[in-house]
């Protein structure tokens, strides 16, 4: 899988954000060290703490539409389901 729609967080129930890309390693590193000036920066918005992979790059988009268009006690639950102690994931990415 080359793709991924992914969910960061300011902390634990703080402020997500949902992206999609074909390098997950290097957007997480991007969000981490502020490398945009944007949302993700204004709202300390550095931990990974969801993601899929996709076989397309049209169905990592499509996921990251479908769950921004989700209320947010949705996206609560997807990531307390494979992430209850909301860890960040970006440890868990092989360089």
């Amino acid at each position: 899988m080359a793709f991924y729609t992914y969910i960061m967080a300011s902390r634990r129930n703080g402020t997500l954000y949902t992206g999609s890309t074909d390098n997950l390693l290097a957007r997480a590193s991007a969000h981490k060290r502020k490398a945009f000036a944007g949302f993700t920066a204004k709202h300390d918005v550095l931990l990974l703490v969801w993601f899929e992979g996709h076989d397309t790059r049209h169905s990592a988009f499509v996921r990251e539409r479908q769950i921004k268009k989700w209320n947010r006690v949705w996206k609560l639950e997807l990531i307390e389901k494979t992430n209850p102690g909301w860890r960040d994931l970006f440890e868990t990415l092989n360089p």
